[in-house]
């Protein structure tokens, strides 16, 4: 009587060429796949929000604050007593710009936050492309911001906003301000995954926010500025925004400020959206 002897084949340990195998692989997804990561995410964060209302006052209140404050605070001192609906005509397309900006801030913390609770480590773990976390991300933020402007512009037709020109060139303005804000929120998800806590990336975001705000033609007309500070405001990429938003609605002389304002979202985005998913990449 023979005895058959059964050999089991030796276990694999997981060793450290299993974590290059799976990072070779992100490469080899393909666009439809890419693509359906990014729409399961998005539902993700759009389901995320839904469970937690309270993300959404910023969207909801601050549209209607900066308006009323603006407005009416300083809208008599620069368009004169009884004309603050000269001004709403102006501010309101600059504060298009300007919500962008807010929101795009709010990215970056909520990268770092979510890399402390460990779920960016979890997304990570996957085998879905890197870039679809925060493809997600934008996307959805793009969908708060809209949401913002649209409050925003319903405040200034109550204030006596009115629209000079068509419909049409009312939603390129908003459509050139979610492309804007979109590239700035790749600043801001690098700076969510460079700085250590969420209150460092506050604080350094207000750093850039400041300056960037106040030293453009959003709220005031750079003529009224010193001569230093003008120069520094026509360069400005949010007095690019504000001016060709504010033509586009009042019909105004358009000149280089809807091509300028493009070249700044492309130049912004190539530089930094690289740097953001590598940094996501390498981030312990």
């Amino acid at each position: 009587m023979s005895t058959v002897t059964t050999t089991k084949p030796a276990p694999t340990a997981p060793g450290p060429a299993s974590g290059p195998a799976r990072q070779s692989g992100e490469g080899r997804i393909g666009l439809r796949a890419n693509l359906r990561h990014i729409g399961a995410l998005v539902r993700r964060n759009a389901l995320q929000i839904k469970q937690d209302p309270e993300s959404m006052f910023d969207v909801l209140f601050m549209p209607i604050i900066f308006t009323l404050l603006f407005v009416f605070v300083f809208g008599g001192a620069i368009s004169g007593k009884g004309n603050q609906s000269d001004y709403v005509n102006y501010v309101v397309p600059g504060l298009m710009a300007m919500m962008g900006m807010n929101i795009a801030m709010a990215v970056g913390t909520g990268v770092n936050d979510d890399f402390k609770k460990g779920v960016m480590d979890r997304f990570r773990s996957m085998p879905i492309a890197r870039s679809s976390v925060l493809l997600a991300k934008i996307v959805v933020e793009i969908g708060r911001m809209l949401v913002a402007i649209a409050i925003l512009l319903t405040v200034g037709f109550i204030l006596g906003l009115s629209i000079k020109t068509s419909v049409l060139d009312l939603f390129l303005a908003i459509g050139l301000s979610a492309v804007f804000g979109a590239s700035l929120m790749w600043i801001f998800i690098l700076l969510g995954l460079t700085m250590k806590t969420a209150q460092a990336v506050q604080g350094m975001a207000m750093l850039v926010l400041m300056p960037l705000q106040f030293g453009s033609s959003i709220f005031a007309p750079p003529s009224t500025m010193p001569g230093w500070l003008q120069s520094f405001t026509d360069y400005n990429p949010l007095s690019n925004l504000a001016d060709a938003a504010r033509a586009l609605i009042n019909g105004t002389p358009i000149g280089d400020s809807v091509w300028m304002t493009l070249v700044w979202s492309l130049v912004i985005t190539a530089v930094t959206m690289p740097l953001a998913v590598r940094k996501f990449r390498q981030k312990t």
